[in-house]
């Protein structure tokens, strides 16, 4: 898969940008708040129907417009297409080929992108919350079912807690059987691609960080052993009966899918507690690799890769481990940093290299190394 042309006009502090992306290496280097992340953000919506940072569609707008645009073309498979999305504040539109799609599901697979930033590393430390959000990033990216069944869990959690602060609780009974059955599909989706991602984890970690630790990554929801979706939905009912009370005294649903966690962890210890800084980090960036793995099984192509703030993210050492996995691979790469390291051209056969000034995009052309 390759990005082989981008557009980008009114984005948050891009005022236009055209570029013709190197077909590997492209390294884009500024001080911070000179819009290096807005460029990478522009190219993951053009296959992702939300950013990979917290925003809400205003913030997209550049100051005083009304419009922004993001158009690729997208070499996959073969197949050149070409993806536009204009965002505007009552909404966004995608259009395919010239072609308006009505769903989300209808982009999924036309540009597959990983993304690696310190939004992602401190997932580690943080609550659940943000595990849970990269995980259904992560399943929905691989599994094109995966949004209908999230959105109409989240639907049915909406009705059930509207029951719950109500007085009239009527109808209960039918709104947790709904619950548990989609969330049943929810849990199951999310083991599987669990289950794919612990087996690949190891390797990329090893790889990347150099070290022998033992890395984990499991998900175990609360009250289920079950492995089949049946099963599962019977032990959330059986779950969901257990914390009835307490669902009723917080008038909300207090146990489930919505609520439960990955558990990260180096030699059988939480990662959280036990992990340094870099140990951290190698982690995370396996998980990416272990992401990447499994897109290229899936679509029979690797997906692009974005890595945000590499200066800050990794070491030497481990920027140099990482280089040396990215050359061997056939992957396009974006990287971000806030110094273009002789050390991280050196590293690639082909890197093309721009630099970014208050949201401008300057080519300084291919630096070739044989």
């Amino acid at each position: 898969m390759r990005l082989k042309h981008l557009l980008v006009s009114s984005f948050r502090n891009i005022e236009m940008i055209r570029v013709e992306p190197g077909k590997r290496f492209n390294l884009l280097y500024g001080f911070n708040g000179q819009g290096k992340t807005n460029f990478l953000e522009a190219i993951y919506l053009l296959g992702n129907p939300r950013s990979f940072r917290a925003s809400r569609l205003p913030e997209f707008l550049r100051h005083g417009t009304a419009q922004a645009l993001v158009c690729g073309e997208v070499e996959s498979c073969g197949t050149v297409s070409q993806i536009r999305l204009t965002l505007e504040h009552a909404g966004r539109r995608v259009e395919i080929d010239q072609k308006g799609i009505k769903r989300a599901s209808d982009l999924h697979g036309k540009l597959n992108a990983v993304v690696f930033s310190p939004d992602d590393t401190s997932m580690v430390k943080s609550g659940p919350e943000a595990r849970r959000r990269y995980l259904d990033r992560a399943v929905y990216t691989g599994d094109i079912g995966y949004l209908h069944c999230w959105h109409e869990y989240h639907r049915i959690l909406k009705q059930r807690n509207h029951l719950l602060k109500s007085p009239d609780k009527a109808g209960m009974d039918v709104w947790t059987e709904k619950l548990a059955a989609a969330g049943a599909e929810v849990i199951e989706r999310r083991q599987r691609y669990v289950g794919l991602l612990d087996r690949q984890l190891q390797q990329h970690y090893e790889t990347i960080s150099g070290g022998s630790e033992t890395a984990g990554i499991s998900y175990h929801p609360e009250g289920i052993q079950a492995a089949d979706r049946a099963g599962i939905r019977d032990e959330l009912l059986q779950l969901f009966e257990r914390h009835a009370r307490s669902d009723e005294r917080y008038g909300t649903t207090t146990a489930g899918p919505h609520r439960d966690d990955l558990l990260l962890s180096l030699d059988n210890r939480p990662l959280k507690a036990f992990g340094s800084q870099g140990q951290q980090k190698s982690f995370v960036l396996a998980l990416k690799m272990a992401e990447m793995e499994n897109l290229q099984t899936i679509f029979n192509e690797p997906p692009l890769l974005l890595l945000d703030d590499m200066s800050s993210e990794l070491d030497a050492q481990r920027n140099s481990n990482l280089m040396t996995f990215l050359t061997s691979r056939d992957i396009q790469v974006f990287i971000t940093t806030t110094e273009p390291s002789p050390a991280l051209v050196a590293a690639t056969a082909h890197c093309s290299v721009f630099r970014v000034e208050n949201g401008n995009l300057t080519s300084e052309g291919n630096k070739t190394h044989e």
